[in-house]
């Protein structure tokens, strides 16, 4: 039988989402983040931590987003932009 490494929990916590440019609800961006984050680590992990606990202090180099976004699309952009940082893609400080 072999060892499941897929860990049984994760965790990730957002410190600040600074949108710069917006004029969306931050409540409504911060739910549509966090349900499209959610389904992604879900669906495809988090790549960066694959050898264990990680933590980050900041992702950047990521693509910018188009301004004029709903607070919904925005939000669920933010997510597979922060997504793909937690992938390897981008800048990583830890």
């Amino acid at each position: 039988m072999g060892v499941n490494r897929e860990p049984s929990a994760v965790r990730v916590e957002i410190g600040e989402l600074a949108l710069h440019g917006f004029r969306a609800d931050p409540e409504r961006v911060s739910a549509a983040f966090e349900q499209e984050l959610t389904r992604l680590v879900r669906t495809h992990g988090v790549p960066l931590a694959a050898d264990g606990a990680l933590s980050v202090d900041a992702l950047t180099g990521l693509p910018p987003l188009p301004a004029g976004l709903s607070a919904r699309r925005l939000g669920q952009e933010l997510a597979r932009v922060v997504h793909e940082g937690l992938s390897g893609h981008g800048e990583v400080t830890r």
